[in-house]
């Protein structure tokens, strides 16, 4: 787990929290992240445009002129798509953009932002905002001690952060989220997140800067701060996660196989991943290798084959010619 800073909204260290891997500490999956915002946008469209056709448009019942004499070529009405304020050929029509998303890519594409976010150093952690009032002077405050500058990403809770959310809503450069809201989408368009340790998910504090030697009494006389609460969007998609992970590895294992390790390295010895979603082995250097999660790692290919995996279907048939040409 990787540690950051728990800051106090005066921009003061008040100890350290350590972010969840599982949600701060993947690899980010730029594919899938760009998969599921395109399919969040689209989903915004409100595929209301409409144009009329022939048999829609006002006028043209009436045939414009005799079939034969005139010398024009033949028509049957004025509305037709080839005259002036006739009908639209092959117009656009109200439909839906939606697009179906796996849940699965969701969360991922959610986790992948928010690593890449704290990869960049950009995840910020607060005690609590400690707003008494709603004040925006109060609130541009506390962005300026803690250093922040351009967009931002303030995750509240609309149940007790009342203040904090009327005192951010009016500065332009600040979004405001619900904790059950948060999505890839916003994360990537601001350069910042601010968590408190109500909403940080799947984290807790795990160390504490001594209080000064003036104010150890009070210190000590202060109640205890309660445990944070988990977001529970990002710790459903991590409890998904690690649900499977430990199923596929308290699995049967397959003949002459391992089992994935904790940090999802490759034991020593087995470099071949095996997939049980799909039922496919991925040697080192092929074009999935880097892109799989592995449930179980094989030393040779043959073990692979003997243990039901096979060759992607790509790869299978390159291999297959190959061995054509050879014969």
């Amino acid at each position: 787990m990787s540690t950051v800073s728990l800051k106090t909204a005066a921009g003061k260290d008040a100890g350290s929290v350590e972010l969840d891997t599982d949600v701060f500490g993947i690899q980010p999956n730029v594919p899938v992240m760009h998969q599921v915002v395109t399919a969040q946008l689209a989903a915004r469209r409100s595929g209301t445009q409409s144009t009329k056709t022939r048999a829609e448009v006002r006028g043209g019942g009436k045939k414009p002129f005799k079939q034969k004499g005139t010398g024009n070529a033949r028509q049957g009405s004025i509305r037709a798509p080839h005259f002036s304020g006739g009908g639209v050929a092959l117009g656009p029509k109200p439909r839906k953009y939606d697009q179906k998303t796996p849940k699965k890519m969701i969360k991922l594409a959610l986790r992948s932002a928010l690593s890449d976010r704290a990869a960049e150093g950009k995840v910020v952690v607060i005690d609590e905002w400690g707003f008494t009032t709603p004040k925006t002077k109060d609130a541009k405050a506390a962005l300026s001690a803690l250093g922040i500058s351009g967009k931002a990403l303030v995750v509240v809770d609309l149940e007790n952060d009342t203040n904090v959310v009327r005192s951010f809503l009016n500065l332009p450069e600040v979004q405001l989220i619900e904790v059950n809201e948060l999505n890839a989408y916003d994360i990537l368009c601001n350069d910042y997140v601010i968590f408190s340790q109500a909403t940080l998910p799947g984290t807790s504090v795990t160390a504490a800067v001594p209080a000064p030697k003036k104010a150890a009494a009070k210190k000590a006389a202060a109640p205890k701060a309660a445990a944070p609460k988990t977001a529970g969007l990002v710790d459903a998609a991590v409890a998904d996660t690690t649900v499977a992970d430990t199923a596929s590895a308290t699995a049967d294992l397959p003949p002459r196989a391992a089992a994935a390790t904790a940090d999802g390295s490759a034991p020593e010895g087995f470099e071949i991943k095996g997939n049980a979603d799909s039922g496919l082995y991925h040697v080192p250097g092929s074009a999935f290798y880097n892109r799989t999660v592995a449930e179980f790692w094989f030393a040779t290919a043959e073990d692979a084959e003997a243990a039901g995996f096979q060759l992607p279907p790509s790869q299978r048939t390159a291999a297959d010619s190959a061995d054509g040409d050879k014969d």
